[in-house]
């Protein structure tokens, strides 16, 4: 098992640059998760963890070792694609078998039956060890896949989205079992993904990646209650958060003057200028009573809750409510919030200004 620390890396592809000074620090058997859209540089930073990418300034290290000026092989890191890299001829044993044939590795025949009744044990694929891959589910050429990276005992498993090919369902069970098996090898865990949920359930701690910059590292719980800034705030969480600018007056938030107003429990000393107010859709509260008047613009029944869209004049704000709840769109409604529950954004920088640092 390893830890992985990358001090101040930066790489650039002629003149784009795909990461900027990234700080890292993955304990040693640690399930670490890198969240971030699309071109944000998170299957650059496996690839330079890897070996397969040199980065352009900054330092890598495994194990205290810099391995900067060390190829892949010598990393002894085992990598997980989104793509099953498997050969469709071979059969499933074979394909198993097939990383520690190599001559860097020498493992002998009995070995090899070894690690390969082991990896099929784990991952309960015992049954397909002599089918050929191009017959197998997508969840079992995943299995397979993963397999490969297990009988290698590698000291770091990197995975490139690798659920990203599967279907809902399949991806649920696969998130519980991906975790499951991290915390049986005791192994370290580098998991990117841009699929927050994934995040959430699966990492001891994520990282959220925006075009090449690192935005936050926590916990999921300290990243969704506690986001450094707006942008962490709306990638993380689903339904997502509602962002509303505005302004505090008098101990109020004010989206609207005189229409869209709701009191706060406090304030932070920093908030003299715009203000964008942070409200999670479960913070919100749909009852008789509450302060404000609302149009249902949407309902979505979400099986145990309905995500309901309320309208106030041009503005529109997502809650959460139980499904028992009967809400029909373009229904007359009010709605409140939990006021300790508000997180105050820069209007200019978006950054959290209530957050203790």
């Amino acid at each position: 098992m390893a830890r992985i620390e990358l001090e101040t890396v930066s790489k650039t592809f002629s003149d784009h640059a795909a990461l900027k000074d990234l700080c890292l620090d993955i304990a040693d058997g640690e399930f670490f998760v890198l969240l971030g859209p699309t071109g944000a540089g998170k299957t650059t930073t496996l690839r330079l963890i890897a070996g397969l990418e040199e980065p352009t300034t900054g330092q890598i290290r495994i194990n205290g070792d810099a391995v900067n000026d060390w190829g892949p092989a010598q990393r002894d890191v085992a990598l997980v694609l989104q793509q099953y890299s498997l050969y469709p001829r071979l059969t499933v044993r074979d394909n198993l078998r097939f990383p520690l044939r190599s001559k860097i590795r020498n493992a002998s025949p009995a070995e090899i039956a070894e690690r390969v009744a082991y990896a099929a044990k784990t991952l309960r694929i015992e049954h397909l060890l002599d089918r050929k891959t191009d017959r197998l589910s997508g969840g079992e050429m995943q299995r397979v896949s993963i397999g490969r990276a297990i009988v290698r005992k590698p000291q770091v498993f990197l995975m490139d989205e690798p659920l990203s090919n599967l279907d809902a369902k399949l991806r649920e069970a696969m998130r519980t079992e991906l975790k499951d098996l991290q915390m049986r090898l005791g192994a370290t865990f580098l998991f990117v993904t841009h699929d927050q949920v994934e995040a959430m359930t699966m990492g001891d701690r994520m990282g959220v990646l925006n075009h090449g910059k690192l935005e936050q590292i926590g916990t999921p719980h300290d990243i969704y209650r506690n986001p450094r800034n707006d942008f962490v705030a709306g990638f993380v969480g689903s339904p997502a958060i509602n962002l509303l600018p505005g302004h505090i007056e008098s101990g109020r938030a004010v989206v609207t003057p005189g229409s869209f107003e709701l009191p706060l429990t406090t304030a932070p000393a920093k908030a003299t200028g715009g203000v964008t107010f942070g409200i999670r859709p479960e913070d919100l509260q749909i009852t008789s009573g509450a302060p404000l008047a609302a149009v249902v613009h949407d309902v979505e029944n979400h099986g145990t809750e309905q995500v309901v869209t309320l309208r106030v004049g041009t503005t529109h704000l997502r809650a959460s409510v139980p499904a028992h709840i009967g809400i029909k769109v373009e229904e007359q409604v009010r709605f409140g919030w939990s006021p300790d529950k508000v997180i105050f954004f820069d209007g200019e920088t978006g950054v959290n200004i209530g957050r203790a640092v």
